[in-house]
């Protein structure tokens, strides 16, 4: 059977502070290597409704770690710190 819904979003939730279903804002909170993480707040008084995770496809992840590597390549000018002298060896 082919999956007819890859991506919800909501565009109402109850809210039980309002005691109403609220239109909500989506929040992008966290993003992971395989993950991200959006919250759901009420438009009205800004309380969290909900949340929902987005995987990332696993070519794209590996496409987005191939591009963040040469950020972790180390400057060979740039001389490494020595630690204290009252560090133990």
């Amino acid at each position: 059977m082919p999956r007819q819904f890859e991506n919800l979003t909501a565009s109402e939730l109850y809210c039980p502070r309002c005691k109403m279903s609220r239109p909500v804002r989506e929040r992008l909170l966290l993003v992971l290597p395989h993950s991200e993480l959006y919250d759901y707040r009420c438009t009205s008084c800004a309380d969290s409704l909900g949340s929902r995770e987005v995987k990332v496809n696993p070519l794209m992840a590996a496409q987005m770690a191939k591009t963040a590597a040469p950020h972790q390549i180390r400057n060979p000018r740039i001389k490494p710190r020595r630690p204290p002298r009252d560090y133990p060896p």
